[in-house]
């Protein structure tokens, strides 16, 4: 099959490093020929596994990422291939063919299951969360270049000269002033302190930008006079004591009439003209007042941070559970599903309109709860995928928009981290394993001219194998004077051209024929009892739940079960084709030498006198 990895790189929450590149390439094998950025002198050829030794080098080296073989990506039709899977763990070698790898994967991750089960199990409270990231700095010697950067200027905490951020979806990058090769890369996030200069170069543990970590915050683009609208208390809002400083602070709560959107405006200090409105989300801490003057860059809301992503975020098991029968969160976040620009539209029945607009006029429309912080601005850049509100993001929204390879990183590295909060360390071939069952299948858009339906789940290899095999047939679409063909027959192209070379010697009416069209499918994303329920053979789901279901429709369907599989095998009593029953090794003879030749020489003896 065609060779397609996937990127490996060093993990990161808040630029710590949470496993190490060294952890996610070692006993791996490698896509491409890997190269010393620096002498260029060649590290590991492609195909080769990745050993100790090798992994040592490529993490001293500024490489920050690979790209590996992975199950994921791994294109065998039965089981997966042992280049893609590695190293096997338990004996540190290469992984024999025979091997039990999707057994030996459910029971890694099933193993540590039992303390998840107790998921409060020592998970201290918000003490762990202090350490939050808070700034950003440089990480090696280059040039900072800067993307969709909008600031303005102010005096920050320490009363010096520092540009606030106003924009979305900035990006920093930092590259090498020699070779031109992008270093390192990152988000610089909305209302950070920005002390660099774009474009200048920039030496290492240089400080770039600083931002407040307990409190998202709303930030004022112009200087001005503020006036508030539908703020009103035991309405929108309630007066709350903070703890620690012992003001009352304004937090809006939610509103039950629905027409009322709290609302700050900042008014031009002279005229009466509006420059710009922000609607405030639920749990909001005004931190301004009616007929204030603001400057720029001034903070008028702040939105706590829920101490990690997202206030409910079901820890242990559940979450498991949640990820791996590919469900939707209870608060999915509204997503973008192009590139573009943002604007407002009206307010509908308490929902804010977001409009997107690509560079090629194409227009979206999404609908937003005001109740929700929303994440973009008026003439913000987003790209697809990126949430417009705050929430979690379900898989099929990563699945539809960015593909099948985000979402397989995706519950990959979510998985693993319910896991890494329990200080479990599991590898991450396991979890692919898992992860590449649940994306066997595809859904059929357009059959074209095979034999598919319209909406039918298939298997991946199956809808490849059936388009393959139509690649050069042709479809009859008026069989002329031929005796032999018929009107929507599916011919090779040398049966067209003999039947029509006879018919023109005939004189008669020629055949004419359309070439064959392929089928086109988009992947499915099933949790793993759906996809165990769809598995080829029928004896394995019938042993797993709604027997009676499953075995009806393959009554129904006439089904064979070809005992490809170990549960099958096991049912009916075989030996299961793994390890040493692998089927290949049942006609094998062991014998010494001499009596493998006597027995050559005992045939060939048979052969002669049958002759």
């Amino acid at each position: 099959g065609t060779l397609r990895g996937l990127v490996a790189t060093a993990l990161k929450k808040n630029e710590d490093i949470v496993e190490s590149l060294y952890d996610r390439i070692l006993g791996r094998n490698t896509v491409h020929d890997v190269y010393h950025p620096h002498t260029g002198d060649l590290i590991v050829a492609s195909g080769e596994q990745i050993n100790e030794d090798i992994a040592a080098e490529i993490a001293s080296s500024p490489i920050e990422e690979v790209e590996i073989r992975s199950v994921l990506t791994c294109e065998q039709k039965q089981g997966v291939c042992g280049k893609c899977y590695g190293r096997n763990l338990a004996t540190g070698r290469k992984v024999q063919i025979g091997e039990a790898v999707g057994v030996i994967a459910a029971q890694s991750i099933g193993e540590p299951g039992t303390q998840l089960t107790l998921r409060t199990f020592h998970v201290g409270g918000v003490a762990g969360k202090i350490t939050e990231e808070s700034e950003i700095r440089a990480k090696y010697d280059g040039v900072l270049e800067i993307d969709e950067l909008r600031t303005v200027k102010r005096k920050d905490r320490k009363g010096e000269d520092a540009e606030v951020v106003i924009s979305r979806s900035t990006e920093m990058r930092i590259v090498d002033s020699n070779t031109g090769i992008v270093l390192t890369t990152s988000n610089i996030p909305y209302g950070a302190f920005f002390y660099a200069k774009g474009g200048k170069a920039i030496k290492k543990n240089d400080l770039i930008c600083t931002w407040d970590p307990y409190n998202a915050v709303i930030i004022s683009e112009f200087a001005g006079k503020l006036e508030f609208e539908s703020i009103e208390e035991n309405a929108t809002y309630r007066e709350e004591i903070d703890e620690q400083t012992g003001f009352a602070e304004k937090v809006i709560i939610e509103s039950r009439d629905k027409k009322k959107n709290p609302t700050i405006r900042i008014m031009d200090p002279k005229g009466k003209e509006e420059l710009k409105n922000y609607s405030l989300p639920v749990g909001a801490h005004i931190i301004v007042t009616e007929g204030q003057k603001v400057e720029a860059g001034d903070v008028l809301v702040k939105i706590p941070r829920s101490s990690g992503k997202g206030g409910d975020i079901t820890g242990g098991l559940p979450r498991v559970t949640e990820l791996f029968e590919a469900r939707n969160p209870s608060n999915p976040a509204v997503v973008s599903e192009i590139d573009g620009i943002v604007s407002y539209g009206k307010i509908k029945r308490g929902n804010r309109e977001i409009i997107v607009e690509s560079r090629t006029g194409e227009l979206k429309h999404y609908l937003v709860p005001l109740s929700k912080h929303i994440l973009v601005q008026e003439n913000d850049f987003i790209k697809a995928g990126s949430p417009l509100s705050d929430g979690a993001i379900s898989p099929g929204d990563i699945l539809n928009i960015q593909g099948p390879t985000r979402v397989q990183e995706y519950l990959v590295d979510e998985v693993q981290e319910v896991y890494r909060m329990q200080g479990v360390k599991i590898n991450d071939k396991h979890f692919e394993v898992i992860v590449r069952q649940m994306m066997r299948k595809v859904e059929i858009e357009d059959p074209g001219d095979t034999k598919f339906l319209e909406r039918q789940s298939v298997n991946k290899t199956e809808f490849m194998e059936e388009n393959d095999g139509i690649f050069d047939k042709m479809v009859v679409t008026d069989a002329g004077d031929s005796s032999e063909l018929r009107v929507g027959q599916m011919i090779t192209l040398r049966k067209f051209r003999d039947e029509n070379s006879a018919l023109k010697r005939k004189d008669a009416k020629l055949v004419e024929a359309k070439s064959a069209q392929p089928a086109t499918a988009r992947t499915m994303l099933q949790g793993i009892t759906r996809a165990s329920l769809q598995t080829e053979s029928f004896i394995s789901a019938a042993s797993f739940q709604e027997t009676t279901k499953v075995l009806n429709e393959a009554a129904v369907n006439a089904k064979e079960d070809h005992l490809m599989g170990l549960k099958e095998n096991v049912i009916v009593g075989h030996l299961i084709p793994a390890g040493t029953g692998l089927r290949s090794y049942q006609k094998m003879i062991v014998a010494n030498k001499d009596e493998y030749q006597r027995l050559l020489a005992e045939k060939l003896e048979a052969q002669e006198i049958e002759e």
